[in-house]
């Protein structure tokens, strides 16, 4: 198969998934994964539901911190016109593909946990609290659900549009070239709508787990970890299929090296941020900013958060600071792996403490205790099984790459300099 830019040619075993591969029954492992974890955090549900949504709401963040940062990266590529992406772009619309899904996911929160997870859903604890019933205005439930319901909507809709143009221009060359310039158009809006959707929604599904604190690099923060999440994901898909047998002479070290210096330049730009939003806070010192940080460096939260902050920043940063590792598959993916991981440490981080606060509160006990089990691992499988069934049926669906962009020469030859 030939790109309408006839400088490269692309074999179709190149860019499709073979009928007999393994990466075919991605689907069906995604839906077992699904029942299984999920089916298995249910069951044990009974008489520990607090500890099942929040543990859930962790699990759920982590995945839709993927799908969220693929959709900024298609869009963002698709803005400034990129021309290197082109090859790993596919891959990235994949995982934006899967957030209709995840949304879907998301509704057992909306409908049946909000009580256990948010102290304002308490009508009398509002009203014998002056600041919560200040903030009743925005915090309540019906205005929580029609927020939440105009989230996965413009989630769902910048998902459908940019995948649909890109996969429906791989039958036609010139339908290719419309389909790019349509989505390169739009992408100016849709960022605009992706930065507020992402900001709103990560304060209200996160930040509002403790109500009285406030700030307003919260959506930042999540932000960063979105773009961890998929240049780290991006990297193993593209590493994984490369070394399968797919994406050979279409993704290189060159895309290797790009996709490595982006982990390098967001791990930066997140430390920027958190310890932005720390400093401030530390520095003004109000009690209601202050003691959100003050119980997640308190007793069993003490190591979890010193780990954060070593294995967000030095860690990555020292790794991937040298050209080498950036172009080397095995130790780019070693990288990618431990960011991913750090992105679940770092939902947990924020999402743990506040049912660990208020059980020390109601006990009396005054101990931070971190809970870590079988809760936490089978929400993690369930959620990670939606997301894998719906990147994997994106996966075998079309070709890997946009084989009819305009520009797909210009990203298979391009170089780093």
């Amino acid at each position: 198969m030939s790109s309408h830019n006839q400088t490269v040619t692309i074999a179709p075993e190149q860019v499709n998934l073979a009928k007999g591969s393994a990466w075919r029954f991605l689907p069906i492992i995604g839906v077992v994964l699904a029942a299984g974890g999920l089916g298995g955090a249910f069951a044990l549900k009974t008489g520990h539901e607090h500890q099942f949504w929040f543990s859930y709401l962790t699990a759920f963040y982590t995945f839709l911190a993927i799908g969220l940062g693929g959709l900024f990266f298609v869009i963002l590529q698709h803005l400034v016109r990129a021309g290197w992406s082109i090859a790993v772009r596919r891959l990235a619309e994949n995982a934006m593909i899967t957030l209709p899904l995840l949304c879907l996911a998301a509704l057992p929160i909306v409908l049946f946990g909000m009580h256990d997870l948010y102290h304002w859903t308490d009508t009398e604890a509002v009203a014998a609290d002056v600041m919560l019933s200040a903030k009743a205005s925005y915090l309540n439930e019906t205005a929580f659900k029609i927020r939440i319901g105009v989230y996965f909507g413009v989630w769902t809709l910048l998902s459908v549009l940019f995948y649909s143009w890109s996969t429906n221009g791989d039958s036609d060359p010139a339908r290719g070239a419309k389909n790019a310039a349509r989505a390169r158009a739009f992408a100016a809006p849709a960022l605009f709508l992706f930065a507020l959707s992402l900001t709103f929604a990560a304060f209200d599904f996160l930040m509002s787990l403790d109500p009285h604190w406030f700030s307003t690099m919260f959506g930042v923060y999540f932000f960063a970890g979105s773009c961890l999440s998929i240049h780290a994901f991006l990297t193993l898909m593209a590493v994984f299929l490369r070394k399968s047998g797919y994406l050979q002479g279409v993704v290189t070290d060159e895309h290797y090296h790009d996709l490595g210096k982006y982990l390098f330049g967001f791990t930066v730009f997140w430390t920027y941020i958190g310890f932005s939003q720390y400093f401030l806070i530390w520095y003004a010192n109000i009690p209601e900013e202050t003691m959100w940080f003050a119980y997640r460096i308190a007793d069993d939260f003490f190591p979890l958060t010193l780990l954060l902050c070593i294995g967000r920043f030095p860690v990555p940063f020292l790794f991937l600071l040298p050209r080498a590792v950036k172009r080397n598959a095995l130790t780019l993916s070693i990288a990618a792996i431990w960011i991913l991981f750090m992105q679940f440490v770092d939902m947990y981080w924020l999402v743990q403490p506040v049912l660990a606060h208020h059980h020390a509160i109601e006990t009396g006990e005054h101990h931070m205790t971190m809970h870590l089990g079988g809760l936490d691992a089978l929400t993690y499988v369930g959620i990670l099984g939606v997301f894998l069934a719906g990147f994997g049926w994106a996966l075998g669906r079309k070709a890997l790459v946009p084989v009819n962009d305009p520009r797909i020469a210009e990203s298979i030859k391009f170089e780093n300099f």
